[in-house]
């Protein structure tokens, strides 16, 4: 996904690419905060792809608020720029650009299914080290961690076999090596 930007000049366009990064945001836990962030994206037509929020000081008070989101080098610029300007925001890292990091997601998967479907859902959650946290007859819940690719691919094989529902938690990460954010 790219998007083509005009220059100075009629003829010439450059394609920018669209990038997906991981911002952390360490905040003050207080009300409103949450919403100011995220008034930040909608009142500028930014795009979250997902959203954690934890408090992760208790003493100091401080809560972590991990924000996947797209565009091109520029906007995530701006975005960036724009965080680091609200007041009850400490620090603003692209764990994208930090060196590496480890990024976690949770999903619970219900899949409903009898007979051979049923047997294939159990096989597949089996490769993908997902786990029954719920089971009937006709149901089952699984539980999955890993990287979003690695649940998306999960939640594809299941639609066929009797998908019925997903909840996510959205992306957690953290950077690797003795730093703290």
């Amino acid at each position: 996904m790219s998007t083509a930007t005009a220059t100075h000049y009629p003829a010439a366009t450059f394609v920018e690419p669209i990038e997906t990064r991981t911002l952390c945001v360490l905040v003050d836990n207080e009300p409103g905060v949450l919403a100011r962030v995220i008034g930040l994206f909608s009142g500028r037509g930014y795009n979250i792809e997902s959203l954690t929020v934890s408090e992760t000081e208790h003493e100091k008070h401080l809560s972590r608020i991990t924000i996947v989101t797209t565009g091109t080098r520029m906007v995530i610029e701006q975005i960036k720029n724009q965080l680091d300007r609200l007041v009850p925001i400490h620090r603003v890292v692209d764990m994208t650009e930090f060196g590496s990091s480890i990024q976690r997601e949770l999903a619970m998967v219900k899949v409903r299914g009898k007979g051979d479907d049923r047997i294939e859902a159990l096989r597949l959650a089996d490769a993908f080290r997902a786990r029954v946290i719920d089971a009937s007859l006709d149901s089952f819940v699984f539980e999955l961690t890993g990287a979003t690719d690695k649940i998306d691919k999960f939640i594809s094989l299941m639609i066929p076999l009797g998908l019925v529902e997903v909840s996510r938690t959205g992306v957690a990460a953290i950077a690797r090596g003795p730093e703290g954010m």
